[in-house]
Order: structure tokens, then C-alpha cells, then sequence
């Protein structure tokens, strides 16, 4: 990737470079590109700008041109680093754009008129569950874990013991979401930090994770898929201090619509997100913690749908994007529009899926509703039986137990048993023991 160039101290006199040969004679091409964002509306880096200006300009002049435009437009964010240093930003359609779907769809009063009109039907509760695992088992997966989504999926409904150190990865991330959860009315701090690292990777590897502690010396790097490394974190030494720094940045209030420094709750959770990559406090295990303090914070700020909006689903699928964001930034004096730009662009789809599965089981609850009554099913079966029989009818989940019924539909052991064994007698379920346990399941004729 080529770096920008360094332009500090030279972007001033830019206009009187202009003025001089040869620059003169294209002026009106050079200020054409006095813009924060290119032809697209994209805020691009210097790699994947200086090859699209137009033939026999200076490229260290376009690049300079691009930055005043975009410096004239920077809000300072937060403090990195050592020394210490501001990171800026550029706020840009895109993350316009997120900022209004999380405030539309992702708040706690759109989860709850949500919830509202799905009314009595039950069976959304199996997917606001299944969606709240998707988070845990995809981070895991980012980072290298090689367990299957469905293996995965089926150890946390079990609750069976994890027998491989992927499997280990995945229930440590699971934990570290709910404990994301659980402390989402603390105060940021240096001990949120680390308790959050030791939830989350305590029991995998110990001697290579160092659970609950930071890293004491500067041999930790990131390195890409040939294993160059490409970004060297700041000194170990301070690094306690810094992030004390950080915390109090976080707890200070910037949401006060008559502030003048007024910062909408996404931008500053996608701010925190990269402070914990950029500072990688830990030997391993950082982008876990990243991602985690993020929904931490969207869940301190009131936007409790994002208990089951997944980022890393689609953070996975494109992993080299998502590196590479750290990396514009790191790279252009700690401009975080690259990073914030990014992750707006995944919150924005992961959000969006969301509400497209909301309004797929509302469909699928209407439509179900009409085939229960059709077919003389409907006056025969309780709420909580036309909840199981409607999520195995969907596929959502093909086996079921007393125990996760307990758990998804709210109800005592017996009822979720009796709920089951209804469906036996009724023919439309099967139960087979395994193990010690009664396992239910869909008729193959139903």
C-alpha cells in the first residue's frame, strides 16, 4: 500500500506553488480537486487517488490540494498515542447516512415497537436468540477460529462443554458480549478493560493470551497474511496511562444537542473501537475487546437492537477492508474518517438486516397464522405450542429440548416439557432420547 505523503507544515503555501510554472497552466485541474471526497462521494486514500488525477499533475500537490479541503472540514475526536495526538475526522454522507438508521431501527424504542407488533406470536424470541449468538461465533471467526457456524451455534444451545481451543474462542466471545451487556451502566475504566479481556479469552490459551493483563513489553505487532508486519502499536510504557486518557474521553457527555462538540454516540463507539486497535493493549486478543467496548457502548447509549445486530458477520467477509481502514488511518496522521467510513458502511447493512429479518417473521407469523387455521391446527395448540411449531416449520431450529424452550419462550421446566410432549401427541413432533436428554423435533410428514 503507498503511503501518503508528508505534508505537514507545507500545506499553506499551496495556493503559491499554483501560481508557478508549470503548475499554473492546469490550474483549473488542480482546483478541481480541492474537495474532501472524490467524483463518487468517497473519501479515499492517497493509494487509491494518485493514480486517477489526471496525467502530468504533481501528485504531492493533488494530495495537498485534497488535504486542505478535507483538514478545513476536521473535528477533533479523541487523544491517541505518545506523544499524544488528536485524531480527526470528516463527518461524510456515509456515515450521515448510518447515523440515521441506527437512530430510526436500532434504538431501544424501535426494539420495543418491534416486539410490540409481533404481539403474541412467540417464536421471535428463538430469532432475537439465534441473532444474539452471530455476534460471538463471527468475531470468532475473524480471528481465525475454524469452527462452523452451525457447530458453533449448536455448543451454545446445548451448553455443552467446548472441546477444541476454536470452540474455546467462541464461548469466551459469547461471554464477553453478555458481559458487554451486563456492565453497560459502568463508567468506562482501565478495569473495564481488562475485565472485559479476561471474560473474554480466560480458558482458550493463557500463557499466549496473558488473561486480564496488558503487555509489558513492545514485541507485539500486526502483521498480514505473508506475515510483514504492518503496524507497530505505541510503547508499552505509558500505555496504562493512556487509556485512562481514553476513559475519560468516553465518560465525558457529547450527545447534549447544545453542546458545541456535539458527537452522536456511533461515531464516538467507532472511535473507541479503533482507540482499542490502535493501542493493541493486550498480547491477544485485542480486535475481540475492540468489537466488544463497541456494543458495550452502543448498549450504554440506549441502542439495545444492537444486542442482536452482528457487524462481524459482514466485518468477516471482507477482512482485508476492515484491516486496511486501521491502516489509512494509522497512516494519514490518524484521520479517522477511513475507519469510521468503513464501519459505517457495515453498521448500515448490519442494522439493515436486522429490520429485514424483523419484518420477514412478522410475514412469516401472519402467514403461518392462516395455515394453522386452515389446516384445523390453530384452536388445537397454545401459544407457546404454535411458537416451537411455527420456528420448526421455518427451519429456524430443528431440534428442541425442554431446556431451550425453558430459556427462549420464558416459561417453567415443566411447561416447556408439556408444550413438547402436546406436540407428540398431536403427530406433529418426534422425540428420540440422546443421552440423557428427550430431544423433539418436526414430523417429516407435517
Amino acid at each position: 500500500m503507498k503511503k501518503p505523503p508528508r505534508l505537514q507544515g507545507r500545506l499553506d503555501p499551496v495556493f503559491d506553488r499554483l501560481g508557478q510554472s508549470p503548475h499554473k497552466e492546469r490550474l483549473a485541474d488542480y482546483l478541481a480537486l480541492l474537495k474532501p471526497l472524490d467524483d463518487q462521494g468517497r473519501y479515499r486514500p492517497f493509494h487509491e487517488l494518485h493514480y486517477r488525477w489526471p496525467s502530468g499533475l504533481d501528485s504531492n500537490l493533488c494530495w495537498a490540494l485534497v488535504k486542505k479541503a478535507r483538514t478545513a472540514q476536521y473535528s477533533s475526536l479523541l487523544p491517541l498515542g505518545e506523544p499524544l495526538q488528536w485524531g480527526n475526522f470528516v463527518l461524510t454522507p456515509q456515515a450521515q447516512k448510518a447515523i440515521s438508521t441506527v437512530d430510526r431501527q436500532a434504538t431501544t424504542a424501535a426494539l420495543e415497537f418491534m416486539t410490540s407488533q409481533i404481539g403474541e406470536h412467540a417464536h421471535f424470541s428463538y430469532l432475537l436468540n439465534d441473532l444474539i449468538e452471530d455476534e460471538a461465533i463471527s468475531s470468532s471467526q475473524l480471528e481465525g477460529a475454524a469452527t462452523t457456524t452451525r457447530v458453533a451455534k449448536d455448543m451454545l444451545r446445548r451448553k455443552r462443554l467446548p472441546r477444541t481451543p476454536d470452540e474455546r474462542m467462541v464461548i469466551g466471545n459469547y461471554r464477553m458480549m453478555n458481559f458487554a451487556w451486563e456492565q453497560r451502566h459502568e463508567p468506562m475504566s482501565v478495569g473495564l478493560i481488562l475485565a472485559m479481556h479476561q471474560v473474554g479469552v480466560e480458558g482458550i490459551d493463557d500463557a499466549r493470551y496473558s488473561p486480564g493483563l496488558f503487555r509489558n513489553n513492545d514485541d507485539v505487532v500486526v502483521q498480514d497474511g505473508a506475515g510483514q508486519t504492518v503496524y507497530t502499536p505505541p510503547a508499552a510504557k505509558g500505555l496504562t496511562g493512556r487509556l485512562q486518557t481514553l476513559s475519560k474521553w468516553i465518560n465525558q457527555s457529547h450527545n447534549n444537542l447544545e453542546q458545541k462538540d456535539y458527537l452522536h454516540p456511533l461515531i464516538k463507539g467507532i472511535a473507541l473501537h479503533f482507540a482499542l486497535g490502535y493501542e493493541h493493549p493486550f498480547r491477544d486478543g485485542n480486535g475481540r475487546v475492540a468489537r466488544a467496548l463497541f456494543y458495550w457502548f452502543m448498549f450504554k447509549n440506549d441502542f439495545s437492537a444492537f444486542r442482536y445486530i452482528a457487524i462481524s458477520v459482514l466485518l468477516r467477509s471482507a477482512p482485508v477492508k476492515y484491516g486496511r481502514s486501521y491502516l489509512n488511518t494509522e497512516s494519514d496522521d490518524l484521520d479517522l474518517t477511513y475507519f469510521i467510513d468503513y464501519q459505517c458502511s457495515v453498521v448500515m447493512r448490519a442494522v439493515s438486516g436486522f429490520a429485514a429479518a424483523y419484518r420477514k417473521s412478522l410475514a412469516n407469523a401472519d402467514q403461518f397464522d392462516r395455515w394453522l387455521i386452515t389446516s384445523g391446527f390453530f384452536h388445537r395448540l397454545t401459544e407457546k405450542q404454535r411458537a416451537v411449531f411455527q420456528v420448526a416449520k421455518s427451519g429456524m431450529a430443528k431440534e428442541f429440548t425442554a431446556g431451550n424452550v425453558k430459556e427462549h419462550l420464558v416459561c417453567s421446566y415443566n411447561t416447556a416439557s408439556s408444550t413438547l410432549n402436546g406436540l407428540v401427541e398431536l403427530n406433529v413432533f418426534e422425540k428420540r432420547k440422546m443421552g440423557r436428554e428427550w430431544v423433539f423435533f418436526l414430523r417429516a410428514a407435517v
